[in-house]
């Protein structure tokens, strides 16, 4: 929003390869995107199909012609991008089917930095927005164990909140939070328009081994 009137693949691709990040969460992504986004940025990655998926090939073709004619539509996963490290594990959890499906997914990097872990929440109703909160916090301390954990994405709550965890960076209803690592600094915002309606949250974090370049969702 506003409408930008031309596909914008290559303009989010040279964006994000631009932006210094060791790991990049990505919500609400054509699921044709993850693989040309990685090799934009030299990046590894991982993804999980979400919602708004049903006959997907005649979605590509007509979010290829005009993005702003199916918008949000035009499919959705969530994907995670890595420079830099070996991801070792990569895990995934369906959170609810009815209103839309969500799900979260997590990937454990090498070196002993831990997991990191990306959610897109429901947005309606209420309840089922608060049931995704406690149902994904509770996964991503299972999967990280006694592990250093990032947890963040597009939480769709202004106010989330997750017990043990340490909230880093927020803006409106995209926030990180992190277990075993320390923010290096605040986190900061970048505009994206017209490439997203969400700003771009980025926060350097300083946690194992020392600092790290930032994480960006």
């Amino acid at each position: 929003m506003p409408a930008a009137g031309r596909p914008l693949a290559a303009e989010f691709a040279a964006a994000l390869a631009g932006w210094a990040w060791d790991v990049a969460l990505l919500q609400e992504v054509p699921p044709w995107w993850p693989r040309r986004l990685g090799a934009a940025c030299g990046a590894s990655g991982r993804m999980v199909l979400t919602s708004r998926n049903a006959g997907l090939p005649l979605r590509r073709v007509l979010s290829a012609r005009n993005p702003d004619l199916l918008t949000a539509n035009g499919g959705g996963c969530n994907a995670m991008l890595v420079r830099g490290h070996a991801i070792v594990a990569h895990r995934t959890l369906e959170l609810t089917r009815k209103p839309e499906r969500r799900a979260m997914h997590g990937i454990e990097l090498d070196g002993g930095l831990g997991w990191v872990v990306n959610l897109h929440g429901s947005t309606h109703p209420f309840e089922q927005g608060q049931a995704d909160q406690r149902l994904s916090h509770e996964t991503a301390l299972a999967w990280a164990g006694d592990a250093p954990l990032i947890f963040g994405g597009d939480l769709n709550q202004t106010r989330p909140r997750h017990p043990g965890m340490t909230h880093v960076a927020g803006h409106h209803v995209d926030h990180v939070f992190v277990r075993g690592w320390e923010p290096d600094g605040k986190g900061e915002t970048i505009v994206t328009a017209p490439l997203s309606d969400h700003p771009a949250l980025r926060v350097r974090l300083r946690g194992p081994a020392g600092p790290r370049p930032p994480a960006s969702g």
